[in-house]
């Protein structure tokens, strides 16, 4: 399913539209260019599930965890890491669990690690404010 988005505003209804779907054991894997959304989606879809701290790019820090009203959020930023530092750092464990809901930027790096059962939302900037969100359930 394919949705232009024209603003924020129309970002953040489709991301608390999408929240209202999300249930234990989910996984969305979040693809698009440096500055095309995937952070801010994430934010209005974790704000939207209950969750009260400030959600921001965990780049540098790679994994941050999140309490949510029903479960717990993780947001992976695999951008520096491959499947085995993954590994190493214990995320595959994390990313085998049911008992969460787990958003991945850049999964692609840990590809490996993935089960086949996961979202992909494909996020195209169109210009500086419309965003094409590609959703393949």
């Amino acid at each position: 399913m394919k949705i232009i988005v024209n603003n924020i505003a129309e970002t953040k209804a489709l991301a608390q539209s999408f929240a209202r779907k999300l249930k234990r054991g989910d996984m969305v894997l979040l693809n698009g260019d440096l500055g095309a959304g995937k952070t801010t989606f994430t934010q209005f879809v974790f704000a939207s599930l209950g969750v009260k701290d400030s959600v921001n790019s965990p780049t540098f820090a790679i994994m941050k965890s999140y309490e949510g009203k029903d479960f717990s959020l993780y947001h992976f930023d695999a951008y520096r890491i491959s499947t085995e530092e993954a590994i190493e750092a214990g995320f595959d464990e994390i990313l085998s669990s049911k008992d969460n809901v787990i958003f991945i930027e850049w999964s692609e790096n840990i590809s490996a690690l993935l089960p086949d059962k996961k979202v992909t939302i494909n996020i195209k900037i169109l210009d500086e404010t419309k965003r094409e969100f590609e959703i393949n359930e």
